[in-house]
């Protein structure tokens, strides 16, 4: 791959996650908006992409895959295979296909293309849309030694990302696919929970999503265990100890447990079906 001006990347689906990656790429200077291109069935989705990165658009799937050595597979899941359909004729050995499709296995991208094409499968989260993503991937039977160290290159423009088994993706999905959702609630109960105690509605958020972010950052940054950063705040007798209490009574962290299992299997049970 020409690396000199960045790669040519094209995404077949212009919506909100591929302008993100695209915005993420572009800040990284992975790539430049000469060499990125997408397409979308939708003129609204073109233009707003096109607004947001400066970037071309085609209406034609083909016309991307031309341009492009890195296709990003940004559509809904059933719409998957009939997008392969359309570029498999044209799909060559040095193009790498990196899916964000959710639930769609390599076994079905690979099926869908060529023999012994390069195929990624990319398990990304909505924070993305902030450079916050929480990425997994795992690679398909014939991706080249350096497609690994690419997927992670391009997703660490968004956040962090890890590549896992397959089989491991829909753990993934269970944890930081849907986790996101799982933390939106405390933000809101904890928010309650402010407003409850006296303070304005506005000011209970925004306390309550910055305590989040800072303890995300505290874990990430420090390299502490949870457990022991939780330690630090937790004087004897004092204020958070009895807090702690409450929430172990409830069940806190058995809920979450559950939460990430459920969602877990329930991602399992979509991908067989």
């Amino acid at each position: 791959m020409d690396t000199n001006e960045g790669l040519k990347i094209g995404f077949l689906g212009a919506g909100k996650m591929a302008t993100a990656l695209a915005r993420g790429f572009l800040a990284a200077g992975i790539t430049s908006p000469t060499r990125m291109t997408a397409s979308d069935p939708f003129e609204a989705a073109r233009l707003a992409f096109q607004k947001e990165t400066g970037a071309r658009t085609a209406a034609s799937n083909l016309e991307v895959l031309r341009a492009s050595e890195v296709l990003i597979l940004a559509v809904k899941p059933d719409q998957v295979p009939g997008v392969l359909a359309e570029v498999r004729p044209s799909f060559k050995r040095q193009h790498l296909l990196v899916s964000i499709a959710a639930g769609v296995t390599l076994a079905r991208l690979e099926g869908g293309l060529p023999a012994k094409s390069r195929v990624i499968r990319v398990m990304p989260n909505t924070p993305a849309l902030v450079g916050a993503s929480a990425t997994g991937f795992a690679t398909g039977k014939s991706v080249a030694p350096g497609d690994p160290a690419l997927a992670t290159r391009l997703f660490g423009a968004v956040g962090v990302a890890f590549q896992v088994k397959e089989q491991l993706l829909d753990a993934v999905t269970g944890l930081s696919g849907s986790g996101p959702a799982y933390v939106y609630l405390m933000i809101e109960a904890l928010s309650d929970g402010g407003v409850a105690a006296g303070l304005p509605r506005e000011v209970a958020t925004r306390l309550a999503a910055q305590t989040l972010l800072g303890g995300a950052r505290m874990v990430l940054e420090t390299g502490l265990h949870p457990g022991a950063l939780k330690d630090m705040v937790t004087s004897p007798g004092g204020t958070t100890i009895e807090g702690i209490h409450q929430l172990e009574k409830a069940g806190l962290r058995a809920a979450l447990m559950n939460a990430v299992r459920a969602a877990s299997d329930k991602a399992r049970q979509l991908g067989q079906g």
